[in-house]
């Protein structure tokens, strides 16, 4: 008699694994940036004597600066297409190159400043520094700082120069009186200006827009050359350009 027990019983094939049941609701995992850019700017106030008001810019900031004053000029041609926005890779790359040696606050003022088009470096030129708030361990502004400074170009009907108080802030987050504050620093702001004894008062004045084309001449007293056909006056020393 065959001894039974001493068989190895084959274990029972296992089935097959059912399907994975799609749940009826999906609960995904959600991210979300939210950046907001804000910035308020003055009307021009027209200069005497634009080269020596040029000069006095970074002394308009006296006594609001809580940091170093970065002064920003005109960006040549071949840097005209510089923007701030990562879609655009080739002007993204262009910004870049231009400010790399710029302090971040200087980066992050530009950032925010031409972001909502306040400013243009195809014609303005700037003097700004941290104004509100604080800076992180990297020395970028918080998004409740406030940044900006003064701004100045050229009028192309007379040639003077007018310049005029711009604040910025943003980023990730907002902050109910960080509206306010910018008001109080830009009336500041606007009074150091009138105060320069260059000041011929407020005047209203609309800034010159950059045309399409190839460029602008070549500033014969700085060599500066122009990144819009349209201009008159340098955008950098405000000498009247010569055209054949």
């Amino acid at each position: 008699m065959p001894l039974e027990f001493l068989k190895r019983r084959r274990k029972p094939e296992e089935a097959a694994a059912p399907p994975p049941v799609l749940p009826e609701e999906i609960e995904p995992e959600e991210f979300e940036v939210r950046l907001s850019y804000r910035a308020k700017s003055t009307e021009g106030v027209r200069m005497q004597d634009g080269q020596g008001a040029l000069r006095e810019m970074p002394a308009m900031l006296a006594g609001i600066a809580k940091s170093d004053i970065d002064l920003l000029y005109p960006l040549p041609i071949e840097l005209s297409d510089a923007a701030p926005t990562i879609v655009q890779p080739s002007e993204a790359m262009q910004w870049i190159t231009a400010h790399q040696a710029d302090s971040p606050i200087a980066r992050h003022t530009l950032l925010v400043l031409e972001t909502v088009g306040a400013v243009d470096l195809a014609f303005d030129t700037l003097a700004v520094a941290l104004l509100s708030g604080e800076t992180d361990t990297s020395g970028n502004p918080e998004y409740n700082a406030i940044v900006g400074g003064v701004a100045s170009h050229w009028d192309e009907a007379t040639g003077d120069m007018l310049v005029r108080a711009v604040v910025g802030w943003g980023g990730k987050g907002v902050r109910g009186d960080t509206d306010r504050t910018a008001q109080k620093i830009l009336s500041s702001l606007l009074a150091n200006v009138l105060a320069s004894q260059y000041s011929l008062g407020m005047t209203p004045s609309e800034r010159p827009v950059p045309a399409a084309g190839a460029g602008g001449l070549v500033c014969a007293s700085c060599g500066f050359a122009s990144a819009h056909e349209r201009a008159f006056y340098c955008p950098k020393c405000g000498m009247r350009l010569l055209r054949g």
